[in-house]
């Protein structure tokens, strides 16, 4: 096996500077989205770790699955935001990756951006015509998704936006969100939480909504009346990343709860840096838990109680609807859900 390929030789490939090549594979900073979608294009040509299962050798084909035609041998990932390294969608196209370069198809990366949300158009450096099919992760856009959907393309959404608002035409996988949100914060309860309050956009996306959904089943099965007073529900235009502006959403409720429910560990890890400009200590003064089991949930201070979804599992599966629906365009669409994990830990604990 040859050296692992590093960020200065991506950085040195493409004339770039190491710090811009970093900032655009792990998500963070100002990069435009066409320089990175060329980073991460270059990135995987190259076996950069982040794309490529190191370790790994390549599975053979199992019984029925066909190798990938001559004419169409791309599978192109189409997303308004590329995961970064903390992001569990990371684990998820390794595996996916993984399953289908055995197959002898290659993931191409696609950025969506604003021009062709705006325009219902394919990116500019896509060749439609090689495209087996297409995988959308983090695209929420409620018109394009409609646009793809009638492209006529075998098409797997990994999330999507709301159910009730824009129908899928396509394959769906979700993580497993209501019994989950439900069995953790009904532990919560037992243990002493009357009051808890939600953090997020319950808009952004299905899972969202459907961990909202929970939260509000829970307490109208507890007898709690549900406050949406307490709860902080902006719309994800606003900066929830910015802790003086979540600190002050935080400072303006008219009495703290005994624990915010965050939609996912960013949010949950935001609020407890925006509880700490506020001088409350977690969980002495009030419990946080999340959802995702992001890599920082289980190393920061307090460690971060959450739901684990399982990312490689959700790849490989994901691979395997889509294939199948490469195989047959025709059959029906499957609304496939994967089992999650609570995790109990600091951030939950009884003082």
């Amino acid at each position: 096996m040859g050296n692992r390929v590093t960020l200065q030789e991506i950085a040195d490939a493409l004339g770039l500077s190491r710090n811009t090549v970093s900032r655009a594979l792990n998500n963070t900073g100002n990069v435009s989205a066409e320089t990175r979608n060329k980073i991460c294009q270059t990135a995987m040509s190259m076996g950069y770790k982040q794309f490529n299962m190191a370790g790994f050798t390549q599975p053979a084909a199992m019984p029925g699955e066909a190798m990938a035609p001559t004419d169409k041998t791309e599978i192109a990932l189409f997303t308004q935001a590329f995961p970064g390294n903390s992001h569990s969608g990371t684990k998820l196209l390794e595996a996916f990756q993984h399953k289908i370069d055995a197959l002898g198809y290659k993931l191409s990366i696609n950025i969506i951006r604003d021009y062709e949300i705006n325009n219902m158009c394919f990116p500019t450096n896509i060749d439609i015509e090689n495209v087996a099919a297409i995988l959308c992760m983090e695209l929420f856009s409620e018109s394009y998704c409609e646009f793809l959907c009638k492209q006529n393309i075998p098409m797997l959404f990994v999330d999507t936006p709301l159910s009730q608002r824009c129908p899928i035409k396509a394959d769906v996988i979700y993580m497993e969100n209501l019994s989950s949100v439900h069995h953790m914060l009904d532990t919560m309860i037992d243990s002493g939480c009357k009051r808890i309050s939600f953090i997020g956009d319950r808009f952004h996306c299905q899972s969202f909504y459907e961990r909202w959904q929970a939260y509000v089943s829970v307490l109208t099965d507890r007898g709690i009346a549900i406050d949406m007073d307490s709860c902080i529900l902006a719309d994800d235009s606003n900066p929830y990343s910015d802790t003086t502006w979540l600190s002050q959403q935080i400072a303006s409720l008219k009495q703290l709860p005994d624990l915010f429910f965050c939609a996912n560990d960013f949010l949950a890890m935001s609020t407890i840096k925006a509880l700490k400009l506020l001088g409350k200590k977690v969980p002495k003064d009030i419990r946080i838990c999340g959802f995702d089991d992001a890599p920082e949930a289980s190393l920061m201070e307090p460690s971060l109680t959450t739901i684990k979804i399982h990312s490689s599992s959700m790849g490989y599966i994901a691979a395997d609807l889509l294939l199948a629906r490469i195989a047959n365009p025709a059959m029906p669409y499957k609304r496939t859900y994967i089992e999650t994990d609570i995790i109990y830990r600091e951030s939950t604990a009884s003082e």
